[in-house]
């Protein structure tokens, strides 16, 4: 009987997980924009189409929300997730939209290395959530929850490094307030995953 109050429960992991695999995609385009400048706008509009999408299943999460009286998280938790989520690709077009907008004619091994990072994160953050509709899989969600963590602090460090290398070497201010902007950018994608591990690993203490 109760499982028949909860039809559309099934629903909002499909939604969850399709919005996952989509962040994920992004950042493996991420990672080729900044590894194939060649082809940077095929990349950045890419990214764009990926980031609509994404818009479009967060739009159905939130109006599902709305429309369902028993949710099988709390409500609250799930809106977080799947905002948080959004944010991280929306940084994505914001890094591929800074790119173009800056004029930034070529890559620095500092920003592939973000992006590689960013894209570790994301992938890793497609996984957690592909478990998520299973508190069976608890210990495996909070593991990967702390890879996550784990990579963000790497990113910090890369940032810090590079900042340091660009003050230090970049002598075109033009050029020095572009990578700035983008290495800043690409960190920011890393610390939205975190926050998304994290609201995934409140949702497995309090339901685990």
């Amino acid at each position: 009987m109760f499982n028949r109050l909860m039809p559309k429960e099934v629903k909002f992991f499909t939604l969850f997980n399709q919005h996952a695999d989509i962040v994920a995609e992004a950042s493996k385009e991420l990672v080729k924009l900044f590894n194939d400048f060649a082809h940077i706008d095929r990349h950045m509009d890419a990214i764009k189409s990926l980031e609509k999408r994404a818009d479009r299943i967060t739009f159905e999460t939130v109006d599902l929300l709305h429309k369902t009286f028993i949710t099988p998280l709390d409500r609250d938790d799930m809106l977080k997730l799947i905002t948080s989520m959004d944010d991280v690709v929306d940084l994505m077009e914001d890094v591929a939209e800074t790119v173009s907008l800056y004029n930034v004619t070529s890559t620095t091994d500092e920003a592939k290395e973000l992006a590689a990072i960013s894209m570790e994160c994301c992938e890793r953050m497609s996984q957690a959530i592909h478990l998520l509709d299973n508190m069976k899989n608890a210990g495996e969600i909070i593991k990967i929850a702390s890879e996550i963590e784990r990579l963000e602090s790497d990113a910090d460090r890369v940032l810090r490094n590079a900042m340091s290398k660009l003050f230090r070497e970049e002598e075109d201010v033009k050029s020095l307030i572009k990578y700035k902007a983008v290495y800043e950018l690409l960190e920011s994608i890393t610390d939205k995953c975190e926050d998304v591990a994290n609201t995934i690993q409140g949702i497995v203490v309090e339901n685990a």
